[in-house]
């Protein structure tokens, strides 16, 4: 793998929409389902203090982004517990995949989360993303029961858990 940046990006800025597109579009063609994709990221929940936004460059290139948020809706708190982060938007351009910039992206988060304080990560992820379920897990991720919003998609969601 040659060298990758890993640095903080706004949300709302066009290379950040471009990588949200790209994923979006993916998960569109993997999931057609009615409900089986949930895009809920707010530039409020990204900024420093509540979570981060990471875009990953290579050459210059934007070839991946994740995020993580700080979980603090009191439905999800009573559900998860108080100091719990959430990965959203985690994605790794198809011409990248596989030359472990997926790991160095999700460990940078995982230091993320630590710096703000948080003792646990969730995430969702497809049921169809066979790779993404690699990564998590061998990352020590393990299942857990759905949460939040992810209850209505059952069929489609897989949630995962790690204690930092």
């Amino acid at each position: 793998m040659s060298v990758i940046d890993i640095e903080r990006q706004d949300l709302t800025s066009d290379v950040a929409r471009t990588l949200i597109g790209a994923l979006n579009a993916e998960l569109s063609a993997r999931y057609p389902e009615p409900g089986a994709t949930h895009f809920n990221l707010d530039p409020g929940e990204v900024a420093p203090g509540a979570g981060i936004f990471l875009v990953v460059r290579r050459l210059d290139r934007p070839i991946g982004c994740g995020a993580m948020r700080w979980l603090r809706e009191p439905s999800v708190v009573r559900e998860l517990g108080p100091r719990v982060g959430e990965l959203k938007r985690m994605y790794v351009a198809p011409d990248a995949r596989g030359q472990g910039i997926g790991l160095a992206l999700l460990t940078r988060l995982e230091d993320e989360a630590r710096a703000l304080g948080l003792t646990r990560l969730v995430l969702e992820t497809g049921t169809r993303q066979t790779e993404a379920l690699a990564l998590y897990r061998n990352a020590g991720f393990t299942s857990i029961p759905p949460y939040g919003e992810y209850g209505a998609s059952t069929g489609t969601s897989v949630c995962l858990s790690k204690e930092l």
